[in-house]
């Protein structure tokens, strides 16, 4: 875990002071006369991740020109999207932890939970109209609506059990690509009025999105909750059909896809299930098929970048997206 701090502490060393401002501003943000309130701000601020979103869209103005108000604005309210997300997918989820500690839901229970995910929205939205600029507001309401279509889907989806590849990375690309997509757009959109410079970096935040989220879907069956911070499994329990899933049950002999398959309809998986299952996806290659895709996606946000000129910036971005490929958490 601390090396992998240090790694990110280094790819951002060239938005330090960005970063410092944009804290500020997620700060004030999220304020409120409510002691209580203010009390699960102050739990999620001291908990926080690694600000991978902001930091998107602090680099992508720096590769397209120089921060504006609205650009810490912006990444701090996006954000707060993200925030408000995952206070309401840890009730739906019935989560315990999140990035290693205590859910919101966990400690302050579900109804607190919703109404401070929803309290989050509404500063998002004061937000919005501060930014005054009706473009970034179209993006921002497109993809808050991705947001919630993509969890759906994927809902939708594992409960008709027809989740193919195809529905799945349109599935990814709501869900979670969207909104990185958006805060590397939104970066070049608050500093600069070059269309190609915005369309490229739009592609290189989608394109790593989906490697992200393929990462992460390879966590929920691989990694250990002491590593990622999350449930083990949590999405195999829930029958949730990930990349890995998909593969193996597009190319499991018959014998072996009848196993899978009354595996995943076991309501409350043990341990020894989730072993078994883990066995069958690796056998027939559902990992190293997640592992390719994440490799594809992240060269082709790579390439994304190669019109702009060589800078730290660049580097940085270039950087996170090994970041991700090689990340444990």
């Amino acid at each position: 875990m601390i090396l992998k701090q240090k790694k990110l502490h280094r790819i951002t060393k060239c938005i330090k002071n960005d970063l410092s401002i944009f804290e500020i501003e997620l700060k004030n943000a999220m304020s409120s006369d409510v002691k209580l309130i203010n009390l699960i701000g102050k739990y999620i601020l001291r908990h926080k991740g690694k600000f991978f979103r902001p930091i998107l869209t602090l680099l992508s103005s720096r590769l397209c020109g120089t921060p504006s108000q609205n650009t810490y604005r912006a990444a701090a309210m996006l954000e707060l999207l993200h925030i408000a997300t995952l206070a309401h997918d840890d009730v739906v989820d019935d989560a315990e932890k999140r990035r290693g500690f205590f859910s919101i839901n966990r400690v302050w229970k579900n109804k607190i939970a919703i109404l401070m995910g929803d309290f989050i929205l509404s500063k998002t939205l004061i937000n919005m109209v501060k930014l005054n600029d009706y473009e970034a507001l179209q993006l921002i309401a497109e993809t808050a609506e991705k947001l919630a279509a993509g969890e759906i889907l994927q809902i939708e989806k594992s409960i008709t059990r027809s989740m193919d590849e195809e529905i799945y990375y349109e599935m990814i690309y709501q869900k979670t690509a969207s909104l990185i997509s958006t805060c590397c757009e939104l970066g070049a959109l608050t500093t600069s009025a070059n269309e190609k410079d915005r369309l490229s970096i739009r592609s290189y935040g989608k394109n790593l999105g989906m490697a992200f989220q393929i990462k992460d879907d390879l966590f929920d069956i691989l990694g250990s909750q002491e590593e990622t911070g999350k449930d083990m499994a949590a999405d195999v329990k829930k029958n949730m059909i990930t990349l890995p899933l998909i593969y193996a049950k597009q190319n499991l002999s018959e014998k072996k896809l009848k196993n899978l398959k009354n595996l995943l309809k076991i309501k409350n998986k043990s341990k020894t299930d989730i072993k078994l299952l883990k066995n069958i996806v690796k056998e027939v290659g559902g990992f190293s098929h997640a592992q390719k895709k994440i490799f594809y996606f992240s060269e082709k946000a790579k390439s994304s970048l190669k019109d702009f000129e060589p800078s730290e910036y660049k580097k940085s971005l270039i950087d996170l997206v090994d970041f991700n490929i090689n990340r444990s958490g």
